[in-house]
């Protein structure tokens, strides 16, 4: 394993670690964005050109940034009062540690499949590619289009909370019915 695989193995983690500790919910968007980009870098440290491209268009462009503006749009700038790992994160690591454990004897008491004599099938990226472009371009543009439409109704929602008042505050409205109102009763 080289050097580098393992450094960026290594601030993958940390990122997704402080995604999960960070109390301001923007910061831990942006360091589940930190953790696309390391394991788009971990695919392109292994050869796997297309995979690592796809992660970065997709999630570190499309859905790190959807996170990013959907919290911006409809959140507060109140940080919580607890931190994420305060809360049950014992039942998190076992449950991780169970499941590497279960991989790692699966793995280990496997047995290799047979050496067949069928050739690789070489596929490029500009193949792929292709395919997308030429054979499935009606559903990547559907999935382009409700994207789009999620996107402008989180917006919708988000400004129609804005023009409700809040149901525990009263108008002034409100303030002055109640005042004729106590009069009409006789109570000042």
């Amino acid at each position: 394993m080289s050097l580098i695989l393992i450094l960026i193995a290594i601030v993958t983690l940390l990122a997704a670690v402080a995604a999960m500790s960070f109390r301001n919910l923007v910061h831990c968007a942006l360091m589940l964005a930190v953790t696309f980009s390391g394991i788009a870098a971990l695919f392109l440290e292994l050869d796997a050109e297309f995979a690592g491209f796809t992660q970065i268009l997709v999630y570190v462009g499309a859905v790190a940034i959807l996170i990013v503006m959907a919290i911006l749009l409809t959140r507060s700038g109140e940080a919580p009062e607890q931190s994420v790992l305060t809360s049950g994160w014992f039942a998190g690591v076992a449950v991780t540690a169970m499941v590497f454990t279960l991989i790692a004897f699966a793995s280990l008491t496997s047995t290799a499949l047979p050496a067949g004599d069928a050739p690789e099938p070489v596929v490029t990226v500009k193949d792929i590619g292709n395919v997308l472009m030429n054979r499935y371009v009606l559903p990547l543009e559907v999935l382009g289009l409700l994207l789009t439409a999620a996107m402008i109704g989180a917006v919708v929602i988000a400004l129609k909370e804005d023009d409700k008042p809040n149901a525990g505050q009263q108008t002034p409205i409100d303030n002055r019915q109640s005042a004729i109102g106590n009069k009409k009763e006789g109570v000042a």
